[in-house]
C-alpha cells in the first residue's frame, strides 16, 4: 500500500483527473498518499508553513461524495493544490511571510482561490513564501540538494511540486519568482500574461509588476490549472477581459507548422554560468533548423534598473502600513527597497512606466517572426547555501512588459542539478506558448534527451 501511495504522489496530474473524474481513484486515496508524501519529505524541504492532514482529509471526503451524487463534476475534480501564503483563505492562515502578519485569517478567499475550490480542487496546504514576497531567503531548501537555494519567492510551491508533495501550486511573480525557483527545484513555472489570473486578495507588492501563476510537473498540468484561474475579474485594477483561451485543449493540440523559436542573447548573458550556457547550446544543436539567434536591442541593458525603480516605488507605497507598524521586524532587504522607493520621485516613476510600451514593443518585433523565445531561464543551476534566492535578470524584463513566460525543466548541470529552458510568448496569445511548449516537452521526452 505504501509504495501505491508513493507512486501516486509523483503521478501524472492528467492521469490523476482523468482515474478521479471515473471514480478509478478516489480523492480520499490521492490525499492519503500526498499526507505520506509530505510526512516523508516536509522535514527536509520544508515547503509548508501549513498544513492540516485532517483538513484534506476532510475535503476528499466531501469531494468524493459529489462524485457519487452524480452531479457534474469540475475540471480539477479532487485535485490537491498548494497555494503560495501571500494568497488569502477564508479562515485558513495567510501570514504573507512576516511576522508582522502572525495569526492572520482572511474573512474571506482570494479570487483564485474561489476559482479552485468552483473547478472542484482541494485546498493542500500554504506553501512557504519569502518574506512579503521580496528578497530576503526563506526557510524552504531545494529538493534536489538541500544545501542550495530554492530561490524565491514561491519557493514553497516549486519546491512542494518538484519534491511530489503537491501534484500542482500556485505562486506568484514580480521579478523572477516563480521562473527561478521552477528553474532551480526542477518543474514547470508557468506566468501568463499578466493581468489574466486576477489578483484579488492576493498580497500586493507592486500591482503594475505583480502577477499570478502556477508551477507543475509538465505543461499540460500547468495549462490545466491555469485554465481554471483565467478570466475576468472587473474588481481587478490589472483585469483584462477576454474570452477564455481554452489552455488545456490548446496545449494539447500538435502544432499546424514546426514552431520556430529564437534564442534572445539577453544582458547579463555573459554572467550565465558555464554550464548553463554549454546546456543550452546542446539544446539549440539538437533542436536544428527551427532555432535562430537574435540580441535585444541596447536599451534592454536598462531593463532591470527600470523594472526595479516601479518594483521599488510601489513596495513603498503598498508597505508603508508594514513599515509603519514594525519598522524593526522588517528585514534589511524589505527596510532598504522601501528607502529607495521613497527617493523615488513621481516623474521619473511615471517615466518607468511609460517605457514599458517601448520594451513590448521591440519583444513583439522579434515575436512576430517566432513562435517564441528561448531564453535562460535562470543564470545557472541553484547557487549553493541559503544567503540569498537568487538573481532574476532573465526573468524580469519579461514581468515588466507582460510577456506569458514558461520554464521547463530540461537542462541539468554536471552533478545533475535542474537548470530551466524559459520560453516567452506574445502578449495574450499563451495558448500558443503552452502549445510549443508541449511541442518542445514531449519531444524531449520522446528522443530522451536532456542537455547538459
Amino acid at each position: 500500500m505504501a509504495s501505491d501511495r508513493e507512486d501516486l504522489a509523483g503521478a501524472d496530474v492528467i492521469r490523476l483527473r482523468d482515474r478521479l473524474a471515473t471514480g478509478a481513484l478516489s480523492a480520499r486515496d490521492l490525499a492519503e498518499a500526498l499526507i505520506d508524501r509530505i510526512a516523508m519529505v516536509e522535514p527536509e524541504v520544508g515547503a509548508f508553513v501549513w498544513f492540516d492532514p485532517e483538513f484534506l482529509r476532510a475535503q476528499a471526503a466531501q469531494a468524493d461524495a459529489y462524485r457519487k451524487s452524480g452531479r457534474p463534476i469540475g475540471p480539477l475534480h479532487g485535485l490537491p493544490v498548494g497555494i503560495k501564503d501571500v494568497i488569502d483563505t477564508a479562515g485558513i492562515p495567510t501570514e504573507n511571510g512576516t511576522p508582522l502578519d502572525a495569526g492572520r485569517r482572511p474573512e474571506a478567499h482570494a479570487a483564485v482561490v474561489s476559482r479552485l475550490l468552483s473547478a472542484g480542487a482541494l485546498v493542500l496546504g500554504k506553501t512557504v513564501t519569502t518574506e512579503l514576497q521580496f528578497l530576503h531567503p526563506s526557510s524552504t531548501r531545494n529538493p534536489a540538494n538541500t544545501a542550495h537555494t530554492p530561490g524565491g519567492s514561491s519557493a514553497g510551491s516549486a519546491a512542494a511540486v518538484a519534491s511530489g508533495m503537491a501534484p500542482l501550486a500556485i505562486g506568484t511573480q514580480t521579478g523572477g519568482s516563480i521562473i527561478r525557483p521552477a528553474s532551480y527545484c526542477g518543474c514547470v513555472g508557468y506566468k501568463p500574461t499578466f493581468g489574466s489570473i486576477p489578483s484579488r486578495g492576493v498580497l500586493a507588492q507592486s500591482p503594475s509588476l505583480d502577477t499570478v501563476g502556477v508551477l507543475a510537473r509538465d505543461t499540460l498540468g500547468a495549462a490545466l490549472l491555469a485554465d481554471s484561474l483565467f478570466g475576468s475579474d472587473p474588481s481587478d485594477p490589472s483585469d483584462l477581459p477576454r474570452p477564455a483561451p481554452g489552455l488545456f485543449t490548446a496545449a494539447g493540440t500538435e502544432p499546424p507548422v514546426e514552431p520556430t523559436l529564437a534564442f534572445v542573447d539577453m544582458p547579463g548573458g555573459d554572467a550565465a554560468h558555464p554550464e548553463m550556457k554549454e546546456a543550452m547550446a546542446e539544446l539549440i544543436e539538437w533542436l536544428g533548423e527551427c532555432v535562430w539567434s537574435t540580441s535585444l536591442p541596447k536599451l534592454f541593458s536598462d531593463a532591470a534598473r527600470i523594472r526595479s525603480q516601479i518594483n521599488d516605488a510601489e513596495l513603498a507605497h503598498c508597505f508603508r502600513g508594514y513599515a509603519a507598524k514594525g519598522w524593526d521586524r522588517l528585514s534589511s532587504e524589505i527596510q532598504a527597497a522601501i528607502e529607495r522607493g521613497r527617493s523615488i520621485s513621481v516623474p521619473d516613476y511615471l517615466a518607468a512606466l511609460d517605457l514599458r510600451s517601448v520594451f513590448s514593443a521591440a519583444l513583439d518585433e522579434i515575436l512576430l517572426r517566432a513562435d517564441a523565445l528561448l531564453v535562460f531561464a535562470a543564470s545557472g543551476p541553484a547557487p549553493a547555501g541559503y544567503s540569498s534566492t537568487g538573481d532574476s535578470i532573465f526573468n524580469g524584463v519579461f514581468t515588466f512588459t507582460g510577456h506569458p513566460s514558461i520554464t521547463l525543466p530540461v537542462l541539468t548541470d554536471s552533478h545533475r542539478m535542474p537548470m530551466g529552458a524559459q520560453l516567452v510568448g506574445r502578449r495574450g496569445d499563451d495558448a500558443r506558448l503552452l502549445r510549443t511548449a508541449n511541442w518542445l516537452e514531449t519531444r524531449l521526452k520522446i528522443s530522451g534527451t536532456t542537455a547538459g
